[in-house]
């Protein structure tokens, strides 16, 4: 449920639609239920006060002018008022109660008359008080009182009645109000029914209101990822003159531009692949007279004098380096095309650094640079390119001692079932956020002004990540500047193989390594 009110708009807005309509109903509903019921209770009560007083004052007239003085005759009246009040009763059903007024010393003393279903305990002992002291006015009270053992809502009317010679007695009228009761309930429930209908049908309706808004968004959302999929020919159906079709308008505008700009990006990137590699090839010839003419003149440099041989030597490092350069160019070239193939193997990876170590000794050595390797036990076998893996290691170990100030230069293997790692840490310049950011670009360097050693091409490490992508690897950097930089790589074991950790950690602090 939590799931689907997070993914769908159309589901958390028609809940919320759903939700407030309820609230706003009940609101509605309790206020409707609270003012029937009241005014159903008022206008009943106020037809029982009106009966109620005009009974009372007719038992009076009746006691008043009855002239009867002796005990006998004034007990037949007594005893003709709970018939009489209970038969005479318009506002429904009522029970009737003549009882004699407390603490009274009269000569005569009269039998109190009450009907068969009501008991002295049914009229409240607050309420016979107030009425004893209350004289010309009638005084009431609801209460839920027990008739034949059934809980029943009841309005207690009572008045005093002054008996000729017996003295002062209290009218008691007890009507039974659960037919209001009975409208109320019924009243409620049909509120509550008919709440609970309105709610589905808001649902329904705002469902399909929604529906027809949220179809045209959720149409541009699968075109929009086909588009990011590199379907450029999609687009959305164009119809009336709302805010959707003019949504559906710009969007389409859009993709077109897209399309439009992506082909050109297209065409472009294609012509500079093809140019590079193009420039590439037609400078092997030229680079290759260039090289045996510098060679021809490397053989007789005896009769060269010094500074001639000086020029001789710029000659031939600067035609190394440039040599250097249109091979990696004529690689990228071919990764840039698609057009490279990883010649996957059986490798023990702890070989492949030997063999990076050993090549790269004689640098670190004239740097002043100690190579320390860290190799686990045993063999560390995975699938890979062995040369273009150990290219990438070259690349990251003569860019550790290029950049690592003459400290030494930690090299470290590892395993683990789905993948083999390796870290290369130097302790020099290190790098910023920012840099580390654009380390992997063509031919970016930290620092333009500063001094190579290692005559590298700025190419490096872009083919090396190109290199580490042919094999499914990850290719990763941390470095702070003053303390140091690592790189990590992390390659499958298997050929398509799949892994989500290193086994070599990469993330911790660099000054909190030691160097051992």
């Amino acid at each position: 449920m939590i799931g689907a009110f997070r993914r769908s708009i159309q589901f958390r807005y028609v809940t919320i639609t759903v939700a407030l309509s309820a609230v706003a109903l009940v609101a509605v509903g309790g206020f409707l239920s609270f003012s029937i019921g009241n005014g159903l209770f008022q206008t009943r009560v106020e037809q029982i006060l009106q009966e109620s007083k005009r009974d009372s004052v007719e038992v009076q007239n009746t006691f008043s002018s009855s002239g009867a003085t002796d005990a006998v005759s004034l007990q037949v009246l007594v005893n003709a008022v709970v018939p009489n009040l209970e038969q005479n009763a318009a506002s429904g059903s009522r029970r009737v109660a003549l009882l004699r007024t407390l603490n009274q010393a009269t000569d005569q003393f009269l039998q109190s008359p009450i009907s068969t279903t009501l008991s002295d305990a049914d009229i409240p002992a607050s309420l016979r008080d107030k009425v004893a002291k209350t004289d010309n006015r009638i005084i009431y009270r609801t209460e839920t009182l027990f008739i034949n053992g059934v809980q029943t809502p009841s309005v207690v009317v009572g008045s005093k009645i002054n008996i000729p010679v017996a003295g002062q007695y209290e009218l008691y009228l007890v009507y039974d109000i659960s037919d209001v009761q009975a409208t109320l309930d019924f009243m409620q429930s049909t509120l509550a029914v008919g709440g609970l209908i309105m709610i589905l049908l808001l649902g329904i309706v705002a469902y399909f209101v929604t529906g027809r808004i949220v179809a045209p968004v959720a149409r541009a959302a699968e075109v929009a990822e086909e588009l990011a999929l590199g379907s450029l020919d999609k687009r959305l159906p164009e119809r009336g003159q709302d805010i959707v079709a003019t949504l559906a308008r710009s969007f389409n505008r859009m993709a077109q531009s897209l399309e439009t700009q992506i082909g050109e990006l297209s065409k472009l990137s294609k012509m500079q692949q093809r140019f590079v590699s193009d420039v590439s090839h037609e400078l092997r010839t030229p680079l290759t007279t260039i090289k045996l003419a510098a060679e021809m003149l490397e053989a007789r440099s005896d009769e060269l004098d010094e500074k001639a041989k000086r020029s001789l030597d710029t000659l031939i490092s600067q035609v190394a380096r440039f040599e250097s350069l249109l091979s990696d160019l004529l690689e990228m070239s071919r990764y840039d095309a698609g057009a490279v193939v990883a010649e996957l193997e059986s490798n023990d990876l702890k070989t492949v650094v030997k063999l990076a170590v050993a090549g790269l000794e004689p640098l670190a050595e004239t740097l002043g640079c100690e190579l320390r390797v860290k190799l686990p036990k045993g063999e560390v076998i995975a699938e890979l390119d062995r040369r273009r893996i150990e290219r990438v290691l070259r690349n990251l170990i003569s860019n550790a001692i290029e950049h690592g100030a003459g400290k030494p230069i930690v090299i470290e293997v590892g395993q683990s079932k789905s993948a083999v790692a390796v870290t290369i840490t130097d302790f020099g310049v290190g790098m910023s956020r920012s840099q580390m950011d654009r380390v992997f670009d063509r031919f970016w360097r930290a620092d333009p002004a500063r001094k190579r050693t290692t005559g590298g091409t700025g190419l490096g490490l872009a083919i090396s990540l190109e290199d580490t992508h042919l094999h499914n690897g990850w290719l990763q950097v941390t470095s702070k500047p003053s303390q140091g930089t690592t790189f990590r790589i992390t390659l499958p074991r298997k050929k398509d193989g799949i892994f989500t950790e290193s086994p070599l950690p990469l993330g911790e602090t660099l000054s909190q390594r030691r160097i051992v």
